[in-house]
């Protein structure tokens, strides 16, 4: 091989190695917003009290960490667990993302989130409990979002001002 054709290969094999990284750009900003409209839709079929809707917003090896629960890894503990917290009395759910990041690859990405829990307490009357969750999403070949972790813990005995988010 003549020092041309070296000069030729090496400058091909840069090229090469170049072009692979110029996948098409993540628009962070839209996908973040598209992860977030997610969780919203997610929070309003939890809200509806719809199992099957509820647990297709986690995927199928999602892992699920909630405060005094047993982890639910998997659909069927899951199901259990959707279905234990509709029985107790005066149950009602919901939760709001304040904030999502979305990976350089546009492949996965997390949302920061505040959760309220109504139920009756031990007296008949009604408790408002919050709580702060992370969740972790993973983008499915469809374009669509699917959470594969979902984690949470007791939060202020108000919710955050809009100030406290920082």
């Amino acid at each position: 091989m003549t020092i041309s054709n070296r000069l030729r290969a090496a400058a091909l094999a840069a090229c090469l190695v170049a072009l692979s990284g110029c996948g098409p750009k993540v628009d962070s900003r839209q996908e973040e917003q598209k992860l977030m409209e997610t969780s919203r839709a997610w929070s309003r079929a939890a809200q509806g009290g719809d199992v099957d809707a509820t647990l297709a917003y986690w995927s199928d090896d999602a892992v699920v960490i909630q405060p005094g629960q047993e982890v639910a890894r998997g659909r069927e503990p899951q199901r259990r667990m959707i279905e234990g917290m509709k029985k107790l009395p005066g149950f009602s759910i919901s939760w709001e993302p304040l904030e999502a990041r979305i990976s350089d690859g546009g492949d996965m990405g997390y949302l920061i989130e505040r959760t309220t829990l109504k139920m009756n307490g031990p007296d008949g009357k009604p408790v408002t409990q919050y709580y702060r969750a992370v969740t972790i999403w993973r983008k499915q070949a469809d374009g669509s979002w699917k959470n594969v972790v979902d984690i949470s813990n007791a939060g202020p005995a108000a919710p955050p001002t809009p100030q406290a988010r920082g």
